[in-house]
């Protein structure tokens, strides 16, 4: 391993290779990556990269996203099957086809659309949001237009009930967040009386409404910190969020809330992503993310929503 580690270090200074890491990613990836992040702070700190190549170990909605903000970088993906759930619930054609229909219904509009999202669909879109920015960028659509929220359902509604703006919901889902047990979360509530419990806005109501706390990883990382005795908290997000607020906050425990099929949630498209595939891509400069027709239009909003 600490061979594998030092081929790593040594092909990105050969390759000037900058690696950006989702908290979703394996405790050993993001160890070693230069940046770690949830989905905004990763965009935006794709901006700030200095180096040509941009290595983005998350999946690869977030790969295209660092190369529409960065058109003139390379921009490596470890494994081009990481996929997303979400962004796979909602194809392009049928979201043009819906919108098409909403306005021969005579519906007036603006789509925002969740980060999980192909190119495609964001260039469809009027904002592009992620959980840590969508209760801000709903607030700024004029209240006389409706509003369509894609593809995430749950963290569609849980927008509805903290903005208190009813939106045409698409009926999309994590898989990850989609399957945590209700029944197992209420037994370690039970254990553990004196735990927090944490969710991300992706769970679905049943396991919000049982939190103390809802909010995005950065969000998750921010509330913990607020606590400095020891804390068991009971944490409901893809499972290698643990190792980042262990790191970050080590004074507490972190407990994660099973699946319905597994003792834990862990994204399987987030684990396609290894170190040998990570070496392996800085060796031989593939699988890249290439500059396609739609990344102009989505850049333009993917710019205006998240970096401003």
């Amino acid at each position: 391993m600490t061979d594998l580690i030092q081929e790593i270090a040594d092909l990105k200074k050969r390759e000037d290779a900058t690696i950006l890491a989702h908290y979703y990613q394996d405790g050993e990836i993001q160890d070693l990556a230069d940046f770690t992040g949830d989905s905004l702070k990763l965009a935006r700190a794709a901006t700030r990269v200095s180096t040509g190549t941009i290595v983005f170990c998350g999946v690869h909605f977030m790969a295209e996203t660092a190369k529409m903000l960065n058109p003139e970088k390379r921009v490596l993906l470890p494994d081009l099957q990481a996929g997303c759930s979400l962004a796979e619930s909602c194809p392009a054609n049928k979201l043009f086809r819906y919108q098409e229909m909403l306005r021969e219904n005579g519906r007036r509009f603006q789509t925002v659309t969740y980060i999980n999202s192909s190119a495609a669909v964001k260039a469809l879109s009027d904002w592009i949001v992620t959980s840590g920015n969508a209760e801000e960028i709903i607030r700024r659509v004029p209240a006389d237009l409706e509003i369509l929220f894609v593809p995430d359902r749950h963290l569609g509604q849980y927008l509805e009930e903290v903005t208190g703006r009813k939106m045409i919901l698409w009926d999309g889902s994590c898989m990850v967040h989609e399957i945590f047990s209700v029944n197992d979360l209420l037994a370690m509530k039970r254990k553990m009386p004196t735990a927090i419990t944490l969710a991300h806005p992706e769970c679905p109501a049943n396991i919000r409404e049982h939190s103390d706390f809802v909010g995005g990883t950065e969000a998750m990382i921010r509330y913990v910190a607020d606590y400095k005795e020891p804390v068991d908290f009971l944490v409901a997000t893809e499972a290698n969020m643990l190792w980042q607020l262990q790191s970050q906050q080590p004074q507490h425990r972190y407990h994660p809330v099973p699946g319905i099929t597994c003792a834990c949630n862990k994204c399987p498209h987030m684990a396609r992503n290894t170190l040998v595939k990570l070496r392996d891509c800085l060796q031989t400069g593939k699988p890249e993310i290439h500059w396609q027709p739609e990344f102009a239009r989505a850049r333009e909003i993917l710019q205006r929503s998240l970096l401003k």
